[in-house]
């Protein structure tokens, strides 16, 4: 696609967005980083400190559910705004915020079964493993804090009145990066859960 054609519009929308994917490519490699460093650790059992049979917490799952939960009402806004349906855009909006505030609450509700559990992120009751999934986790809330911020603006312009049919650009690129993290966390989830049972 040549990115000089077109009008002045869409030769911006066509850099956002170019820019966010690049952006999006620069987090999956560092992911794929940690998931790589992580697999290592376990061949390599350093210290002999490697849990084999770890246990994510349950809060894990449920924040999995809440984040997928999330995308369908950021989809359902979306399809809203197409039509041009403020009050169905500014109920899923909302409900779209609520989830992700759900899911960074469920993820710390998960960091205190891992303590419970008796594995803190370092000092002599942690653990290599579980310390692992905390940086995994943590960097990944990071990025769910970043997605809402993303979405309060998104919030702030729709009562604005700055979206419409025909003017989607920044909802688009917000709900792109939001599902990105959605479906980074669910390859994390997946990945973490069923690793134990291959190592």
């Amino acid at each position: 696609m040549d990115l000089t054609q077109g009008t002045q519009q869409e030769k911006t929308a066509r850099s956002k967005k170019m820019m966010l994917w690049f952006g999006i490519g620069s987090l999956i490699m560092s992911f794929a980083g940690l998931i790589s460093a992580f697999i290592v650790s376990s061949k390599q059992r350093l210290n002999e400190d490697w849990l084999v049979d770890y246990e994510l917490p349950n809060a894990f799952l449920i924040s999995l559910i809440l984040i997928l939960l999330s995308s369908l009402t950021f989809i359902l806004g979306k399809q809203a705004l197409k039509q041009n349906n403020r009050k169905m855009v500014t109920l899923w909006l909302l409900v779209t915020l609520g989830l992700g505030v759900a899911f960074v609450y469920s993820q710390f509700v998960g960091f205190g079964e891992i303590i419970r559990t008796g594995y803190n992120f370092t000092g002599p009751t942690s653990n290599i493993t579980m310390s692992y999934i905390y940086v995994i986790a943590v960097l990944h809330i990071a990025h769910v804090i970043a997605g809402l911020i993303c979405l309060i603006v998104v919030i702030y312009n729709h009562f604005k009145q700055k979206y419409n049919s025909n003017n989607m650009l920044g909802f688009e690129l917000a709900a792109n990066f939001w599902h990105f993290v959605d479906m980074l966390w669910l390859v994390l989830f997946l990945f973490l859960y069923f690793f134990r049972y291959i190592i």
